[in-house]
This record gives C-alpha cells, structure tokens and sequence, in this order.
C-alpha cells in the first residue's frame, strides 16, 4: 500500500447472541471487497475483536459507512451482536513491516 491511505479500526465485544453473525461478517467483507477506494482488511478475535479496514481517501470511508446493506448489518450489531463497539478512523502516514527468512 502506498501511503498516506486510512484505517478504519473498529473494536467491540459481542454479545452471547452470535446466531447469523459470522454469516453477516463475511458478507460485509466481501460487499467492502467491491466498494471505491477498499485496499484491504485485518481481523483479531479472541474476546476483544478488532477489525482493521484500510481505505484510500475519507469520502470512500463516508460512502462505506452510507452503504445500505452495510447500514443493516450496522443495525443489526447494535440491535443484537455487540454489547459495545468504538470506531476510530486514522491516517496511515508511514507503514513497515518485518519477515523472518
């Protein structure tokens, strides 16, 4: 990825009801997969789950947020999957990374 570009950061614990919710995450990542400006996705679940969605500009992030199926499944969490949830929005100014031979 070439900087500068955005991450979107949302952290949450769910509930106990997690009935369809798998089914739902997968569907909103493969509907964020078609979106404007999408360059990619990171997860961590172990209790506190966290998912990292990388955007190129704000107003892709802005359309994302406005999608319609997105706006259901966002009701949805708050309605019965998530017993919070905090979502920060940042820009990626420098990245590095390291792999071991």
């Amino acid at each position: 990825m070439s900087t500068p570009y955005y991450a979107v950061i949302f952290t949450s614990e769910q509930t106990n009801d997690t009935a369809g919710y798998a089914e739902m995450a997968d569907a909103m990542e493969n509907l964020a997969k078609q979106q404007s400006g999408y360059i990619g996705m990171e997860h961590a679940r172990d209790g506190l789950a966290i998912t990292i969605s990388y955007w190129e500009t704000l107003e892709d992030i802005a359309r994302w947020k406005e999608n319609l199926d997105h706006l259901q499944a966002q009701k949805l969490g708050r309605e019965r999957w998530y017993q919070w949830y905090k979502t920060r929005i940042c820009k990626v100014e420098r990245e590095y990374e390291f792999h071991k031979s």
